[in-house]
């Protein structure tokens, strides 16, 4: 019988990403087994442990780190965190996951990257939508020549909150420093997938702007000023000679809140979904190919599924499949999930997006 995969949560609270995602996900995969988890509130992390069948709890981060039962530490804290959790993991000798974004900046993204490739350790990123069936069905589509020679591509999507009026628990990435605004989240889980898909930038331009200047926190009402871009928008060409264009605008909106439209010389892709950030809402895909004379819906192939969704939410259904690639990469060597190398390519991005919106200059990565 194959060996577990063990692994250990750090940033574990009920109704936290890592219950709603991680844990139901890895719960549904017979490879892993979840072994610990760790929070300094000692009654939280004995509630989760009692929810999910968690054997060990541990009050320090470090100490879970360190645990001779983990084998792959996941790290799902605010990213303020993430550079001296995720050092401590790879000096421990571990397999780190970290969410997205790794790092505070592009340095620190760097940093630990090379960090963890000069010790010879595993990582994963939190991309995940990388792994979603519809996107794996899409990418082989345009390999296949379903479209022809991609001759360009539109983004339109929705970030979701950085609106007028933010929950409590959201109020933190109101902060352009903090590393949760919409460029890092829903935007750039976004253009991660279709950058994989189709090549990345030669060179962009980009507009970033936040029209909001605060937010109103629900709960309690009070009024925070907003640094984060409530609309991104980005324009280039891709290394392909492909045209791309994506504009994010905040909230969920009464129109499109995702859509992907893929153009090429034999046929046109178009990917929508009912919000704009890809892990969270179900991806449909419709094509037109040679002679067709409208758009029609295309199912995605069983092969795509590494597993069946069956009663997993779209999210945790999402982050199984990403754990999926993991768990193949850990047992066979294979290198399908994204790593800590891919994490500086979407940093790379995002500065360049920065930097082009500050100065108005063309930018390359």
């Amino acid at each position: 019988m194959k060996k577990k995969i063990r692994v250990g949560i750090i940033g574990v609270n009920v109704g936290s990403w890592a219950t709603i995602a991680h844990i139901p996900a890895l719960k549904a995969l017979p490879d892993y087994e979840i072994t610990a988890i760790s929070n300094r509130n000692h009654d939280k992390a004995v509630n989760v442990s009692k929810l999910y069948d968690i054997p060990f709890i541990y009050a320090s981060n470090h100490d879970l780190i360190n645990s001779p039962e983990v084998d792959v530490v996941v790290i799902a804290v605010k990213v303020a965190e993430h550079r001296a959790l995720v050092t401590d993991a790879i000096n421990a000798g571990k397999i780190v996951f970290s969410e997205w974004p790794l790092g505070l900046n592009l340095e620190e993204t760097k940093e630990l990257a090379e960090l963890a490739k000069n010790k010879g350790i595993r990582t994963a990123i939190g991309l995940q939508s990388r792994a979603i069936p519809a996107v794996q069905y899409v990418k082989d589509l345009i390999k296949e020549g379903y479209v022809g020679e991609v001759l360009s591509t539109t983004l339109v999507g929705s970030g979701l909150i950085y609106t007028d009026q933010m929950e409590q628990k959201f109020a933190y990435t109101v902060d352009r420093k903090s590393g949760a605004g919409m460029i890092h989240s829903s935007f750039s889980h976004a253009m991660d997938f279709i950058l994989d898909t189709l090549g990345e930038f030669s060179e962009l331009n980009a507009v970033t702007a936040n029209r909001r200047k605060t937010t109103t926190i629900i709960e309690t009402g009070e009024v925070l000023p907003m640094t984060a871009f409530d609309q991104i928008a980005v324009a280039g060409t891709l290394k392909s000679g492909a045209v791309m264009s994506a504009h994010y605008r905040a909230g969920m909106l009464k129109g499109t809140n995702f859509k992907w439209e893929i153009t090429g010389t034999a046929g046109e892709l178009l990917i929508t979904a009912p919000g704009g950030h890809p892990s969270v809402f179900p991806l449909t895909v419709h094509g037109s190919h040679g002679d067709d004379d409208m758009m029609k819906a295309l199912e995605v192939p069983q092969k795509y599924y590494a597993l069946p969704q069956g009663d997993l939410s779209t999210v945790a259904f999402n982050q199984a499949q990403y754990y999926a690639w993991l768990a193949k990469d850990i047992n066979e060597g294979t290198r399908l999930a994204s790593t800590f190398e891919d994490a500086v390519i979407r940093y790379e991005m995002v500065n360049a997006i920065e930097v082009a919106g500050e100065t108005g200059v063309r930018q390359h990565y």
